[in-house]
């Protein structure tokens, strides 16, 4: 699956006009994409939450194709469908209160899902790296203002404070993803912060401040790529996170009420007495697709930890 990619990347380079130096950055680049693949491919946890990653990736671009039904949301199934029916040839996970088809509702409800957790995900990461370069490399002053925030935010009940900020600006889809990113970025500052503590006592790093480099060169052309894989593992984890964090401002009704999503499934379970009726079919779906979802993200995570990190791959 990568090494197409690559050698069709390599000749794309050698068809372009790119200067001789750029070109063998980007060989580089390449060849050592194609040795974090190998690493990668020899873990077997990771290739299982990719594979179940790639599944759900797969139902939510072809959900109308998937689903039984392309319209599962409308309630016009009421008149058609019985309430609560079993799983059966005709309703693979039975149907809803409403009568609707909860196959159909689950095929759907995974597009909520990874596009919460992928964009909340890259703005909690884009902050939070942000913060911990800025606060590891400065020091001094600006290190302990932006530590004093982010132990702010740290110290604050994670959960409370979504709810908090979901109830002030509204049930939105747009605002359920910037809640989570804005609340979940600390922990990226604390552990990148930590790295780039580490990484500024190099020898290269003072090399570079002895030619002249600026702090922003400094920051962005020789810090940040030393710390790039400890972000990209943490940002898989943030997007288990996010997952299901979406699905529990969702349970709590803090979301478009007009969404399918698994969490507003769950709410909904729950306001209609699918606990009380024994309508386990209803519970299950939902429930086992967030459950799979964060658990393949956090195996790809440790993978990547693994695979990126030379301390743990010597173990």
């Amino acid at each position: 699956m990568i090494r197409p990619f690559v050698e069709k990347m390599k000749a794309r380079l050698l068809a372009a006009n790119v200067s001789s130096s750029r070109r063998e950055k980007i060989k580089l680049l390449l060849k050592e994409t194609r040795k974090i693949w190998k690493r990668y491919k020899r873990n077997p946890n990771g290739m299982v939450g990719l594979f179940i990653v790639v599944f759900f990736v797969v139902m939510a671009l072809f959900a109308p194709l998937i689903a039984t039904f392309s319209e599962p949301a409308a309630l016009k199934w009421a008149d058609v469908n019985p309430a609560y029916a079993p799983p059966s040839l005709e309703f693979l996970f039975g149907t809803d209160f409403y009568g609707r088809d909860v196959f159909s509702l689950t095929v759907f409800g995974s597009r909520p899902s990874l596009i919460v957790g992928i964009l909340a995900s890259l703005i909690s990461m884009i902050l939070g790296t942000a913060v911990g370069l800025v606060a590891g490399y400065l020091g001094k002053m600006t290190d302990e203002i932006l530590m004093r925030i982010t132990d702010f935010f740290l110290v604050l009940p994670w959960f409370p404070l979504m709810i908090v900020f979901a109830s002030l600006m509204g049930p939105s889809f747009t605002n359920i993803i910037i809640i989570i990113g804005i609340t979940s970025w600390p922990w990226t500052t604390r552990i990148i912060r930590a790295e780039v503590l580490s990484v500024k006592e190099k020898p290269f790093i003072e090399r570079a401040r002895g030619i002249g480099a600026g702090n922003t060169r400094i920051i962005f052309r020789h810090i940040f790529p030393n710390v790039f894989p400890l972000v990209a593992a943490n940002t898989v984890f943030l997007v288990a996170n996010s997952i299901f964090s979406e699905s529990f401002l969702d349970f709590f009704g803090l979301s478009d009420p007009s969404m399918v999503s698994w969490g507003t499934m769950l709410e909904q379970a729950y306001a209609k007495g699918a606990f009380s009726s024994f309508a386990w079919w209803y519970i299950l779906a939902p429930s086992a697709c967030i459950i799979l979802l964060v658990v393949a993200f956090f195996l790809i995570g440790e993978a990547l930890d693994e695979v990126l990190n030379p301390k743990l791959r010597k173990r």
